[in-house]
């Protein structure tokens, strides 16, 4: 698959084509997916993920095979009633079930966080609603708005975005308690904002070496208390 492909995305819309995905292998909080064409069960693709989207999506399942146990709504003999795929009002796959502040699925019905639009903003208020967002205990959420910038942003800047948006990810694994797939995820954040930082390209008033010394320091004391206090951002 080709590097930064939304992979939530693609995996609703490689089942929702009648394909099958099947999870492969979990290190480190990364998960591997298999995607295999429905006739015959060739595989087609893989890709290795940390996405925490892509665990809310995946739901404990271990390939498109088994029923998402884990979604409420009615029942038909004691087994929750299958349901049409969730779709926004263009039509394409999307989670319509709200989310908590970090992330994870909320019962369909159930009064989660406000989404974040999916539209890219421009880049001084995208750095401001991330900011206001992690203030409010929303890492994910933050991630979301980074990403968006990313994928809509030029080339030369990939590196700026997309490494703020993994640090968010990595934020929102340490507050789930799982450090070690937030350090991996910083880890990759420090060396994309270094090489961006490197290029001489515009920060749009962050000051990249804060954000560098911050993820440092969590690097030497993952543990020493929440990563919500006092972030860069």
């Amino acid at each position: 698959m080709e590097s930064g492909q939304d992979v939530v995305a693609l995996l609703q819309r490689w089942e929702g084509a009648g394909g099958v995905w099947r999870v492969i292998g979990q290190e480190d909080g990364a998960v591997t997916v298999g995607l295999y064409r429905c006739d015959g069960g060739e595989e087609a693709d893989r890709f290795t993920s940390s996405d925490p989207g892509l665990e809310e999506l995946l739901a404990g399942r271990t390939s498109s095979h088994e029923p998402d146990l884990r979604s409420p709504g009615p029942t038909v003999g004691g087994r929750p009633e299958q349901r049409d795929r969730d779709r926004d009002a263009e039509g394409r796959a999307r989670q319509a079930r709200p989310r908590d502040r970090l992330g994870r699925p909320l019962p369909y019905g159930g009064a989660g966080v406000e989404p974040v639009s999916e539209q890219p903003l421009p880049p001084a208020v995208t750095i401001s609603s991330a900011g206001d967002l992690l203030a409010d205990g929303r890492p994910f959420s933050a991630h979301e708005v980074f990403e968006a910038r990313w994928k809509a942003g030029p080339d030369a800047e990939r590196d700026l975005w997309q490494g703020l948006a993994q640090l968010c990810v990595g934020i929102t694994h340490a507050e789930r308690g799982n450090l070690t797939g937030a350090l991996r995820l910083i880890e990759r954040a420090r060396a994309r904002l270094a090489a961006y930082s490197a290029t001489g390209g515009p920060t749009y008033e962050l000051e990249i070496d804060r954000i560098l010394g911050w993820i440092r320091e969590r690097e030497r004391d993952p543990g020493g208390g929440s990563w919500l206090l006092g972030h860069p951002l």
